[in-house]
């Protein structure tokens, strides 16, 4: 177990490098001035990867956080983590921690290890503007696309329009692509995702969000199980959202796509442990 793969906020830099060093044994690339953090790199708006550059809310809360743990953002690795292999790249020591939309569910926290909630989202459909589907329930004998390895869809199919064509392809990008085209009739993830998409110069004026989610997605810090750094990491979150960090970096990433979080979860209560 990897207990001492995080630098503390408070850790004397001695005795951070011999704890960094007393792990080296793992195998991973990182080493003590590396921390390897997964993201999405084709979610505008969340994570995204331009060239060099790394943008969207679950990049600034990563920084932070990385921050708060005593790395500076020069000492940070991006890594793509794909919805499908988020999972296997925490317990294969790929990444050392995930920031990529990774909802909170019981099923995932058989494998591995949780921090935050940072977010709360709700899932949501994104349609055509000229649809006249207003929720899940008009899905039936309908195509519905999400990414491989999501949950949204088959929630859609399970509780809500049993009879909901499924189609999963790489990213959202491919699912609105193949939507433009008109073979797909609904995309459907988390609202804040959809926004981004839909706020797209290529997609302005195409597409619209319904604006009636039907689930509530929390938003966590993946982890490898057995971590003993859950409790540091949810006092760099809840240190972003007192400070007035967190509402800042939301405000910056969703301008313009009018999104509003729901303000009945968001900004999300923390306790001091895993979920």
């Amino acid at each position: 177990m990897r207990k001492t793969r995080f630098g503390t906020v408070a850790a004397m830099a001695a005795v951070a490098a011999l704890a960094l060093t007393s792990c080296g044994g793992s195998g991973g690339d990182a080493d003590g001035d590396t921390i390897r953090i997964g993201i999405k790199f084709d979610q505008p708006g969340l994570g995204f990867k331009d060239g060099d550059n790394y943008t969207g809310f679950d990049v600034d809360v990563a920084k932070y956080v990385a921050n708060e743990l005593g790395y500076t953002d020069e000492n940070i690795e991006w890594v793509s983590a794909p919805s499908a292999n988020r999972e296997t790249m925490l317990q294969n020591n790929q990444v050392d921690m995930i920031f990529a939309t990774y909802s909170i569910t019981d099923e995932r926290n058989q494998v591995v290890d949780f921090a935050g909630p940072y977010f709360v989202a709700g899932q949501d459909l994104l349609v055509a503007n000229d649809s006249d589907i207003s929720g899940p329930e008009d899905l039936n004998g309908k195509t519905l696309c999400s990414v491989t390895g999501s949950t949204s869809a088959q929630k859609v199919k399970d509780a809500y329009a049993e009879n909901t064509n499924l189609q999963e392809l790489p990213g959202y990008a491919e699912c609105v692509t193949q939507m433009s085209g008109g073979t797909i009739d609904a995309v459907t993830t988390d609202d804040i995702i959809l926004a981004g998409l839909a706020a797209q110069p290529a997609y302005q004026g195409k597409f619209k969000v319904t604006g009636a989610p039907f689930t509530e997605e929390n938003y966590g810090v993946g982890l490898p199980e057995g971590t003993d750094k859950c409790a540091d990491i949810n006092a760099a979150i809840t240190k972003m959202i007192d400070s007035g960090a967190w509402e800042e970096a939301l405000n910056a990433n969703t301008e313009g796509t009018g999104y509003t979080p729901n303000p009945d979860t968001n900004p999300p209560t923390l306790g001091d442990s895993c979920a």
